[in-house]
């Protein structure tokens, strides 16, 4: 049997999936926690959970796919590597004027004179001379390059010189924007090849870790990762451009949702430990986000699967503000995890309880990891004091009024984590799932209950009916925002109300609406039998739990094929003569004709070699042209076709 495996980062957990090449069967599938501080042990446990069920062994595993949050967190979390950004012929006063240094996500900037015109002639000499002053200032600092022409686009010569002068100096991995998109908008560009330069060295630690982790489970197949557009990619071409990896977990989860499922046009719900990811799956393919995925505050051009993210998941924070339910956005260890690993957390529960505290009720302290650095007498002696093991924040609280700025400033810096109720707690405290300390959950279960003057059990069905009730709201306010309406239910009271109404949440209303939505909900993620029946009557539609709907990510991760594509674009200069942009270069032609058949003899080559070389066999080539045409004055003006060359294939497996 030809199987591969599939494995998915997520924020709270790490999923395994075993699956027949041939059937595309899952075999089976398992979860480890993720482990943030070193995504590498999290992978090694769910390979090593799904290796034990005995159903292959590790010589009949032929290929190894991963889909990895690493670019994400690390871009959302500010932890990219340090680097410059080259910008050739930019105006640095127009930057400055519209603020926009603050975007370019590294504040080591060299403004460099050079650059092209709007139909690829070099609009000034490359200033040399500059830029090998800047790479040398920075050499000993920086751990990647990125450069940028302004139309790089239209002609990439002086990026790849200075790409050239910076492999002399020094032997960080260089970047240019022409190699990540060919469309304009030259700040975005700047911007996306300076994070995947932030990217580079973090992607190969992570590769060469899982690689060895493959080797001493004797698994000696390929490794290949999932891009943001759920397509796949070798470990190697991925090291080179880990921008495209960003989003890469709803890309799987897409795929694996219609693998699963087997349904060509449904929305796809993933609910998970941290967050609830939403998209779209229109004719068996992810609906990817044309104008570049955004994350972490940073516009980036890289396609990706437009999902709507929320921070909404089984390990969200659940508090009390009045009488209102708080749930999320953040994500905090669950009581029952935390009992589970520290079993002296039940009694201080207890304590609490006894005690009638009514502050920070449940909430504990763990420490993550050890580091003193830079860190005040305060903060380093509340570290010390967790080195024993998790605490409650109402014992931590009695060290002064400015704990809780302490507590804070040492999360931001992933040195401690929260622990606290979540809607995993409910379920464990309603016995709809039994996988850690029920106890726990019970005791905060209470405790929250009692501030709410509520019954135990109808406070947690209250928590899972909220989550149920957030993620009919986050798929509404995406099919609106896909539809080109904005929903601000906070700004819009009779909007808010009137979908209150719709979802139930004022039956003692006179006014009865109802919403619906179109296509079915394929719902994925371990905790989806509880939330998502309640979710789908809602909002009229049938739901679908496919089986191994809990791994479904890392099933997604593995059955995705591989694609490479090439845009090209023909410029009209005068009567007799088109401009042909290529990756390489410029070519001149007297007719279209010329330019188009030129730019398809290369370009399908070229697109087959690098989709081979990104790991697929069996490759398909597919060409689409657009013509650009202008009504004038009853007449009809050409400007320009996009020729785009995609090229599909089937991952290739180990001999």
């Amino acid at each position: 049997m030809k199987a591969v495996l599939g494995i998915d980062t997520g924020g709270t957990y790490t999923d395994a999936a075993l699956v027949d090449h041939e059937t595309g069967a899952v075999l089976t599938g398992a979860k480890a926690l993720t482990t943030r501080h070193d995504l590498s042990v999290g992978i090694q446990r769910a390979m090593a959970a799904v290796l034990e069920r005995g159903v292959v062994g590790p010589g009949n595993i032929q290929l190894v796919a991963l889909s990895t949050t690493l670019a994400t967190n690390s871009i959302v979390e500010g932890q990219g590597r340090p680097v410059g950004l080259v910008l050739i012929g930019y105006d640095r006063d127009l930057i400055r004027q519209y603020d926009l240094e603050g975007e370019l996500a590294t504040g080591r900037l060299a403004y460099v004179d050079g650059g092209h015109d709007v139909v690829g002639d070099e609009a000034r000499l490359l200033d040399e001379d500059a830029a090998r002053e800047a790479i040398l200032a920075w050499r000993e600092e920086i751990e990647g390059l990125a450069v940028s022409a302004f139309f790089g686009v239209y002609n990439p010569a002086h990026e790849l010189r200075v790409k050239a002068i910076a492999e002399e100096l020094t032997d960080v991995p260089v970047t240019c924007g022409h190699e990540l998109s060919t469309r304009l908008d030259s700040v975005r560009r700047a911007t996306t090849a300076a994070l995947n330069a932030q990217l580079i060295p973090l992607l190969r630690e992570l590769i060469a870790t899982v690689s060895r982790s493959l080797g001493d489970a004797r698994i000696r197949a390929p490794l290949m990762v999932v891009k943001g557009d759920g397509s796949l990619v070798r470990a190697d071409w991925a090291m080179e451009r880990p921008i495209e990896t960003i989003l890469s977990g709803p890309a799987a989860s897409v795929v694996g949702a219609w693998h699963l499922a087997d349904r060509r046009d449904v929305w796809t719900v993933d609910v998970g430990g941290t967050t609830t990811d939403i998209a779209a799956l229109h004719n068996g393919r992810p609906i990817l986000n044309p104008r570049g995925a955004r994350v972490g505050g940073w516009r980036t051009m890289v396609e990706a699967a437009d999902a709507h993210t929320v921070g909404l998941g089984g390990d969200s924070s659940v508090s009390l503000n009045g009488t209102n339910l708080v749930i999320g956005p953040q994500r905090v260890i669950p009581l029952c995890l935390l009992a589970t690993e520290h079993p002296g957390v039940v009694d201080k529960l207890r304590m609490q309880e006894q005690a009638r505290e009514g502050w920070r009720i449940g909430e504990f302290v763990v420490l993550q990891r050890r580091s003193e650095r830079g860190l005040s007498e305060e903060k380093i002696a509340l570290l010390r004091s967790l080195e024993s093991g998790p605490r409650l924040v109402s014992e931590l609280a009695q060290r002064g009024p400015l704990v809780g700025q302490w507590i804070k400033g040492l999360e931001t810096q992933q040195l401690v984590l929260r622990s606290g109720f979540t809607p995993t707690d409910a379920l464990h405290a309603l016995g709809s799932l039994d996988v850690w300390n029920r106890e726990a959950s019970r005791i905060g279960a209470r405790m929250l209950a009692r501030q709410a003057n509520l019954e135990p059990e109808a406070f947690c069905r209250w928590v899972i009916d909220g989550v149920s009730d957030r993620v009919s709201t986050a798929l509404v306010t995406k099919v609106l925002s896909d539809e080109g309406t904005l929903a601000n239910w906070d700004q819009e009271r009779t909007a808010e109300e009137m979908l209150n109404r719709a979802l139930g949440r004022r039956p003692d209303s006179h006014l009865g609406c109802q919403v619906s939505l179109r296509h079915p909900i394929v719902a994925i993620g371990a905790p989806v039998e509880a939330y998502m029946p309640r979710t789908a009557g809602q909002l009229h539609t049938d739901l679908i739990i496919p089986p191994y709907a809990e791994v479904a990510n890392a099933v997604g991760a593995v059955t995705g094929s591989v694609v490479q594509q090439i845009r090209v674009t023909i410029q009209p200069l005068d009567e007799d003569r088109f401009r042909l942009h290529l990756p390489d270069g410029l070519h001149d032609f007297p007719t279209l004709d010329a330019s188009v058949d030129y730019a398809e003899r290369t370009m399908s080559e070229r697109v087959d070699g690098m989709a081979r070389r990104a790991g697929a066999e069996h490759v398909e080539i597919r060409t689409e042209r657009e013509d650009t045409i202008a009504p004038v004055q009853g007449d009809r003006i050409y400007l320009g076709t996009e020729l785009v060359f995609t090229a599909v294939g089937r991952p290739r497996l180990a001999e």
